[in-house]
């Protein structure tokens, strides 16, 4: 995009984990363009398999679509967190589960349309049980499943969460 093309932002709302802004730019025939922007700080999606290789799924009320989701354990990187650190951190408070060994997956995004959310995928063994940390408001629960069960879920639309059902079928096409 030439200089004169660089577009003007602005901030239409701060949230908690999010802002909103409206992008406008110069197209190159002379006419503006607006859009609405989600800028989000980034987050992880961990596949953790436990010692017997099954996957810890949980189950998770979803406050926006008004219903429980089964999905692989996620969250958003807090300020200049290093993605791995998060995966460290959302799989610890969400699970419970502690991992000795952790590796990157993909990275993806989410919906670039409208969100500029970068997702970073992991895989983490060697798991060690513990307690959730649960934030206010969350309400979750641990369910692990053998891959055939996986793949039964994947298949009958069970699994509905987009980042789950990409780094699902990422996991089981790359690492399997």
């Amino acid at each position: 995009m030439s200089q004169h093309n660089i577009p003007t932002r602005t901030t239409l709302l701060v949230a908690e984990r999010f802002v909103i802004e409206k992008v406008t730019q110069q197209l190159p025939d002379g006419r503006t363009f607006s859009r609405e922007v989600v800028r989000h700080p980034g987050a992880v999606v961990i596949v953790p398999v436990l010692e017997d290789g099954r996957i810890c799924l949980i189950r998770n009320y979803r406050v926006a679509v008004e219903q429980e989701l089964f999905e692989l354990p996620a969250g958003t990187r807090e300020a200049n967190e290093p993605p791995i650190e998060t995966a460290r951190r959302e799989l610890k408070e969400e699970t419970g589960y502690e991992c000795r060994t952790i590796s990157p997956l993909c990275e993806f995004y989410m919906s670039p349309g409208i969100l500029d959310e970068r997702m970073f995928a992991f895989v983490a063994r060697d798991l060690q049980a513990g307690s959730p940390a649960l934030e206010k408001g969350e309400l979750i629960t641990n369910f692990p499943v053998t891959l055939s069960e996986l793949d039964q879920m994947l298949g009958s639309g069970q699994i509905q969460d987009s980042k789950s059902l990409s780094t699902l079928l990422y996991y089981l096409r790359y690492c399997q």
